[in-house]
């Protein structure tokens, strides 16, 4: 028999850097969760890592839990492939960066698993919105 639903959490923690202080404990801690356990298994799973990963957790009702890693958000990933600290304060007019047509294909390839698209030049452009956002400037 399935175990009952009682939520799902989303967390977006540092790769194999989590610890049981906030923001990991405040939103555990309420659902009776063994926080150490759920650190622990995170850190192992995501060790090596250098990058921010979401994870969507769901806890089920005996207070057990079991959680999936998706890939990094899409403006880390336009950070790191450009070497960027952070994005534009404001996109519109200071531009912080230019990114290839080749990088942006990488990247959605990566994301693709996660992303709402059907095709890969979908999900190209949903990249390239959110190089648009940043104040990256994309090269054709």
């Amino acid at each position: 028999m399935a175990k009952k639903v009682k939520t799902t959490i989303k967390l977006q923690l540092p790769a194999g850097k989590a610890t049981p202080a906030p923001p990991v404990g405040t939103a555990l801690g309420p659902h009776g969760i063994n926080i150490a356990a759920f650190v622990k298994e995170f850190n192992d799973r995501t060790a090596g890592g250098d990058m921010t990963i979401p994870v969507l957790m769901t806890v089920y009702e005996d207070r057990s839990f079991s959680f999936i890693l998706k890939t990094p958000p899409a403006s880390n990933l336009i950070m790191k492939a450009i070497g960027l600290a952070k994005g534009s304060a404001n996109p519109l007019t200071t531009k912080v960066g230019k990114i290839t047509a080749k990088q942006i294909k990488e990247i959605a390839e990566k994301k693709m698993v996660d992303l709402n698209a059907t095709t890969l030049e979908a999900a190209e452009k949903i990249i390239r919105g959110t190089c648009r956002s940043m104040g990256v400037e994309v090269i054709d």
